[in-house]
């Protein structure tokens, strides 16, 4: 599911941050790159520091509607479209690395930054109403910061505490046009601008690249997919400690949710949903947490 900086010219401060990780794959645009908004340059002050994931705190993941939280949860996430949950630590879901489901726009009006193989968009096959980002040039990221960059801001100017950024993992699902140094190079630009605005940052899945989203580009939390179910959770918990959410799909468990819960490698921020995520009281509706 599947999304300020304080130098008027952001580019000073990222070619420095992520020269070393990958040099050769960052760049300030000229004045001809597929810029298409100067927020992806200029950003206005920060506006508080990011503040810190309410360790422990029970979790919903609300990305299928927006309903009230239930006893016990400190933590919800909604998409940027949604307003935060009140008196929680809310999460701002952003697609940061394909379009949303339905974003025609992109086709229309920024091509040259989705994905093309064999003259078509290149589509994720597990979801096939988005289309990967082109993230493979120092003008492309740039661009799609022009488009996701201000949809961090929304988030910031909501009241969001945080945001999480999806598909990081795209180059896995792009024909082998895109490499994990271009997609952590436009991570990088997500985590400042996230910071900038006093905003945590969420890596979302992809286990095998905790350490570079934590330690390289300073993301602050994990949210995992499963991670039980596929026993990944100690690749997150390694690098993040406390600092990770998990949900686990009632329709795919490694044996009972109370099994769950009892395994010590299971984050404490662990909930059970129904895989559409559909809002409390619809057909389907799932929610149970640790």
């Amino acid at each position: 599911m599947s999304s300020v900086r304080r130098l008027p010219h952001r580019c000073a401060v990222t070619v420095a941050a992520l020269a070393v990780l990958a040099p050769g794959l960052v760049g300030c645009g000229t004045p001809s790159d597929p810029v298409d908004d100067l927020s992806a340059i200029h950003t206005p002050d920060v506006t508080a520091e990011p503040s810190a994931f309410p360790v422990g705190a029970g979790v919903d993941y609300q990305l299928g509607g927006a309903y009230p939280p239930g006893e016990g949860v400190g933590i919800v996430a909604r998409d940027s479209t949604e307003q935060p949950a009140e008196d929680v630590w809310s999460i701002c879901y952003v697609n940061g690395f394909q379009t949303q489901p339905g974003a025609d726009e992109w086709l229309g009006e920024r091509p040259h930054l989705v994905l093309h193989v064999d003259g078509g968009p290149l589509a994720d096959p597990n979801w096939p109403d988005e289309y990967i980002l082109d993230t493979s040039s120092p003008a492309n990221r740039l661009a799609i910061m022009g488009v996701m960059g201000p949809i961090i801001d929304t988030c910031a100017d909501a009241g969001f505490e945080a945001v999480e950024i999806d598909n990081l993992d795209s180059f896995t699902r792009s024909a082998d046009r895109l490499t994990i140094e271009s997609n952590l190079a436009l991570a990088a630009l997500y985590a400042e601008r996230a910071h900038d605005r006093g905003l945590a940052i969420g890596q979302k899945n992809a286990a095998e690249l905790s350490s570079d989203a934590r330690e390289q580009l300073g993301f602050d939390f994990a949210v995992a997919e499963e991670c039980h179910r596929y026993t990944e959770c100690a690749a997150y918990t390694d690098v993040y400690g406390g600092a990770v959410i998990d949900i686990e799909y009632a329709d795919d468990l490694r044996g009972t949710f109370a099994d769950v819960c009892a395994d010590a490698e299971t984050p404490a921020s662990t909930v059970l949903r129904d895989r559409d995520l559909v809002p409390a009281g619809e057909p389907g509706y799932v929610f149970e947490h640790c």
